[in-house]
């Protein structure tokens, strides 16, 4: 007979309503391979699962997640007094509070990065900004939260794959709109951190140009243009002036 687990407040996409939520069956012709992982038949294990911290309200809800999780090779779920770091935290919540985000707060590790996929409802737009501080964040509302749904989510984040609600999307390009007029602008800076003199230097190396001829296209000296390419350098640790230019394109300046 097939597996079930049910997850109190949570129910998967389409379940009717008043029916007591329960969480999709696993599939028939899934194999059990050692403890705690899973794969279908003719499809291979996967080498390297993902290390996962479970957090939520109450008890109830994180063992039935935790019966869920456990059979799924893509993800290895960390008990209580597992000394390993996790590299995505899973917390479920039934609505959003501050609280939420001080048990988020409390999982950051100083010596490696930590990802997050949220599950809750009632999410405001001061909630995401705290969120979003302290390491990549996925959210799902609880009416969405199927298993296989949430295991996506959890292998997306290491992969820089994050889900947003679309409301929750244009909270980040207004707040981003309004720190790029209010605060960089004014200050002569762009939002990768570089100055408005720095990408153009950036922009005309990247060209082929070299410090004469960028001197002579900006109307600058050959020294101040050697001085902000050394400023760029320096600030970034950056190596040579190639180095430059990669890490400009790749922050978005170019």
């Amino acid at each position: 007979m097939p597996h079930r687990a049910t997850l109190r407040g949570y129910a998967p996409s389409g379940a009717e309503a008043g029916a007591d939520p329960v969480w999709p069956a696993f599939p028939a012709d899934a194999v059990f391979i050692g403890a705690g992982t899973t794969a279908s038949r003719g499809v291979a294990p996967v080498p390297a699962p993902i290390p996962v911290r479970v957090m939520a309200d109450d008890a109830v809800t994180r063992d039935a997640m935790l019966a869920c999780l456990r059979p799924r090779p893509e993800i290895r779920v960390l008990n209580s007094v597992d000394a390993d770091p996790a590299r995505v935290v899973l917390v479920l919540a039934e609505q959003v509070t501050d609280g939420t985000l001080d048990r988020m707060r409390q999982s950051v590790s100083a010596s490696h990065e930590v990802g997050f996929v949220l599950v809750g409802d009632g999410l405001r737009a001061h909630h995401l900004l705290g969120a979003i501080a302290h390491g990549p964040l996925s959210v799902i509302a609880r009416r969405d939260a199927d298993t296989d749904r949430i295991v996506r989510a959890i292998v997306g984040v290491p992969q820089g794959r994050l889900e947003l609600p679309d409301d929750a999307v244009g909270w980040l390009v207004a707040r981003l709109r309004t720190i790029h007029r209010d605060v960089l602008e004014p200050r002569g800076l762009t939002a990768a951190g570089l100055g408005t003199r720095e990408v153009e230097v950036l922009r005309l190396l990247a060209e082929g140009l070299d410090t004469a001829q960028i001197a002579q296209e900006m109307n600058y000296s050959e020294r101040t243009v050697k001085s902000i390419i050394h400023g760029v350098l320096t600030r970034w640790r950056l190596r040579n002036r190639a180095h430059a230019v990669a890490f400009a394109l790749r922050s978005g300046a170019l």
